[in-house]
């Protein structure tokens, strides 16, 4: 086993008694790790350049280096750290009221033009900013700092979890770091969540329910569902404005109170669905099936769909007593057995709507389109004056 004696490039003093073995890489690890300083090359004595381990000698004294020149420490009684190009001496930054220690050589090596070189490649540029401790003052946040100084350590970006990217980023536009400045907006880039368009199944709104408290109104504005099998679910009181439920299956639902204002309901099945109070204006429910809906409250409150496209839906056997469809489109829609009692179907179209079996005492058609309209087996008589044709 060959052992050497190891010094910093410059220095007759504090050398490091260590084994040879492995490569020349594993040496100059042995190095850094020993001396606190990054080895990139070793020099004999003489100056000469070592790059192969099998020329280094039992007993040998090295000088190890950090990419700098040789420097033979015979010149002068100087210390090593007020020679020309050497920049291993230590240093403590107060960064923010928080302490940074490491050395010259790591502030000014990696990026030579950067701010940070610039005020730490002259030993003395920045001797007047110093606090009560000697450590030299830079007023920036140390929670942002330290990801740069790591990177300057070692070239990796590595940044702790709670650490805003952004801060970094804008810290290191601070201080010039230009190779660092790619690395962060790379990182940025992929943190952000990708823009995702595709439906929400119905595991995952379920998770969003059963998460919600029921007097809690559970805000789904312009939110894609289509698809979603949603039925025989509690959605009382949600808001599913500028919503796409198109194609859903909301059968046997619970949709009582619910904003549908504008939301694209077409193609989707509701048959046997509560919709009392139901808020429905100006939604697009065009070729849906409400077969059986319920949208009759009690307590007087009653659903509005006015201005909705509902042409061709089916909504046989609906109970809809006071239900608000003025001036909506029910072109070729099917309204058998529909209870519409009081129901406000003023500027409506019905033009092919088929009636036949309603009830539509005291229902308002005033102004609406009845043209091919089937008003067969009326349970209740049908006044010309609700109507104007």
């Amino acid at each position: 086993m060959r052992r050497v004696t190891l010094f910093v490039n410059g220095s007759p003093r504090n050398g490091k008694v260590v084994a040879v073995y492995g490569t020349l890489s594993d040496l100059l690890s042995v190095a850094s790790n020993k001396l606190g300083i990054k080895a990139t090359s070793v020099y004999n004595g003489k100056g000469g350049l070592i790059d192969d381990i099998a020329l280094i000698r039992d007993d040998d004294v090295l000088f190890v280096c950090e990419g700098e020149p040789f420097i033979d420490p015979q010149t002068d009684g100087r210390p090593h750290e007020e020679l020309t190009g050497s920049h291993t001496d230590w240093l403590t930054l107060n960064v923010g009221g928080r302490y940074f220690t490491t050395t010259r050589s790591t502030l000014v090596n990696k990026e030579p033009d950067s701010m940070l070189a610039h005020m730490f490649k002259d030993k003395d540029a920045w001797g007047n900013k110093q606090d009560h401790r000697g450590a030299f003052l830079i007023d920036r946040s140390p929670e942002y700092f330290e990801p740069i100084l790591n990177y300057l350590r070692h070239g990796q970006l590595i940044v702790n979890d709670g650490i805003n990217l952004l801060g970094v980023l804008e810290e290191a536009r601070f201080f010039g770091i230009d190779s660092l400045i790619d690395h962060l907006e790379i990182a940025i880039k992929n943190s952000q969540p990708a823009e995702d368009h595709s439906p929400i199944s119905r595991k995952e709104f379920v998770r969003f329910l059963l998460a919600t408290p029921t007097k809690s109104e559970l805000r789904c504005q312009g939110l894609n569902f289509s698809g979603a099998d949603l039925s025989r679910l509690d959605l009382r009181y949600i808001n599913f404005k500028m919503a796409n439920l198109s194609r859903c299956n909301l059968a046997h639902a619970n949709l009582c109170c619910a904003n549908l204002e504008r939301a694209d309901l077409s193609g989707s099945v509701l048959d046997c669905a509560n919709l009392q109070g139901v808020k429905m204006l100006c939604s697009n429910a065009e070729g849906a099936s409400l077969k059986g809906c319920n949208f009759e409250d009690p307590s007087g409150l009653k659903a509005n769909l006015e201005g909705a496209n509902l042409k061709g839906v089916d909504m046989e056997g609906s109970q809809m007593t006071g239900i608000n469809l003025r001036v909506a489109t029910l072109k070729n829609a099917k309204l058998k057995n529909c209870n519409l009692r009081g129901a406000t179907l003023a500027g409506t179209d019905l033009e092919n709507c088929d009636l036949s079996g309603c009830d539509l005492q005291e229902a308002n058609l005033r102004g609406s389109n009845v043209k091919g309209a089937i008003f067969e087996e009326m349970l209740t008589p049908l006044h010309m004056s609700q109507s104007v044709r």
